[in-house]
């Protein structure tokens, strides 16, 4: 099934057609996008210039029942990761875009430590550390960070893989996991369908499961083994995963040092074949 149109492409494929007073509404809304949990439709109206009934009329034009709807559906848009601007000056000059940039990302970071018992976080480093395998899955935005947090792993134990490879399937990665073995699933919004079978499949296995995403995916903890929740937000469209990057730093410093003299002597390892194959430069 298509996905609606979201508000931004409904202005624009209609902006033209709005009168100069739905206009001024228009742009208020996708300016304030944020903010429209606050206002009320008597709000807008005094906010731009306009009568009630012009904010009506351009709810119905946009295909809303009303402002209510205009409100449910910009926290779908959140919830989905939609990265639209919704505050043209939300990264203004000055120096203040390093502030509020630096404000916002301290506070993902501290909602996300505080929101993990440290009980159950050592629990999921031994967890990684006794695997027998480790298989690391995300998929869109969360790949990067399953390719990531493979790469670190990869230097402190053997029997890391990712998936899915690129233009690869996941079946031939999962077949087999035992209890022994853990999936470390990344589920960040914006997730294919294919997310929700892969929940259903590892659910069915012996193999234990990992979950890292943020709110969006949280209905999913109860059917995993772990759950850590990483928040996204960001002063303007585009999600920071700066929380997700420094858990996984975290984990990896955990599970290497769970097995510090074997760790060490598997990075020298590495660090040698790096010397002999001549991959990095000095």
């Amino acid at each position: 099934m298509a996905m609606a149109p979201h508000i931004g492409q409904r202005i624009s494929s209609r902006f033209a057609e709005l009168s100069p007073q739905e206009q001024r509404v228009a742009s208020f809304i996708l300016d304030h996008f944020d903010d429209l949990a606050v206002y009320s439709a008597a709000d807008l109206a005094r906010l731009t210039g306009v009568s009630k009934s012009t904010v009506s009329r351009l709810f119905k034009r946009l295909g809303f029942e009303n402002f209510q709807a205009v409100k449910r559906h910009a926290r779908q848009l959140r919830n989905l990761g939609m990265p639209l601007v919704t505050n043209p000056e939300a990264v203004g000059g000055n120096g203040e875009r390093f502030k509020r940039h630096l404000e916002r990302e301290e506070e993902n970071l501290r909602r996300t430590f505080a929101g993990i018992e440290p009980l159950a976080f050592e629990s999921v480093v031994r967890a990684l550390d006794l695997a027998r395998r480790l298989v690391l899955v995300g998929f869109r935005n969360s790949y990067p960070l399953a390719m990531h947090c493979r790469q670190q792993l990869i230097q402190v134990r053997g029997e890391v893989s990712l998936a899915p490879e690129p233009n690869q399937s996941l079946a031939e990665e999962l077949a087999g996991l035992g209890a022994e073995d853990v999936v470390v699933l990344f589920g960040f919004r914006r997730r294919p369908r294919l997310f929700d079978a892969l929940i259903d499949a590892l659910e069915s296995m012996p193999c234990r499961v990992v979950l890292i995403g943020d709110a969006t995916a949280a209905n999913q903890a109860e059917r995993v083994d772990w759950w850590l929740e990483c928040p996204l937000d960001s002063i303007s469209a585009f999600d920071s995963y700066a929380s997700a990057m420094s858990l996984v730093s975290l984990l990896a410093n955990g599970v290497l040092h769970q097995r510090l003299a074997h760790g060490r002597a598997r990075i020298d390892s590495v660090s040698e074949l790096y010397q002999w194959l001549e991959e990095l430069s000095p």
